[in-house]
């Protein structure tokens, strides 16, 4: 299977790898995590995904630079360990270079639980200030999203337990 060479749990501990394979093996690691989330949402489309990160950026990030652009991306696959992209495209109109930050997050988010979805938003407009992943970039991801690690552990356990 193409996803089998995933590792949603690498950087995890040995213990939690166990429980987690022990558990998708007994085939109950998806159904026990679905049940601590919402069903669904309503963020389904561009203009709605757009409006949604737009408020979250009016809420934590006011001063950062604006986004020109969210968007559900179709080619963006979780097997590639990218569940969504930040980038700054810089284009050329007439004489001038525009440059926009733009954010793409994979149309699986569609549908999973709305908390994973916030999740990966918060994750790619705390790049329009922290380019790296370090601790300060991990702060504010935890500042604009209180259970930010804990949905990110549950969205990868998720994956993992539908790649049996």
């Amino acid at each position: 299977m193409a996803g089998a060479d995933v590792d949603y749990l690498g950087g995890y501990s040995e213990e939690l790898r166990d429980k987690a394979l022990r558990a998708r093996r007994e085939g109950t690691l998806e159904a026990r995590l679905l049940e601590r989330y919402s069903v669904g949402h309503d963020i389904t489309n561009n203009a709605a995904l757009y409006e949604f990160a737009q408020d979250l950026k009016r809420t934590h990030l006011r001063s950062s630079p604006p986004l020109a652009k969210v968007r559900y991306h179709d080619k963006l696959s979780t097997l590639h360990k990218a569940f969504g992209l930040h980038t700054y495209a810089v284009r050329v109109q007439g004489a001038n270079l525009k440059a926009q930050n733009e954010i793409r997050i994979a149309s699986l988010f569609k549908e999973l639980p709305l908390e994973f979805l916030r999740m990966v938003v918060v994750h790619e407009l705390a790049h329009l200030r922290h380019k790296d992943h370090d601790k300060a970039f991990y702060r504010l991801c935890e500042h604009m999203e209180p259970n930010y690690l804990r949905y990110e552990l549950d969205l990868r356990l998720l994956l993992f337990a539908r790649q049996a």
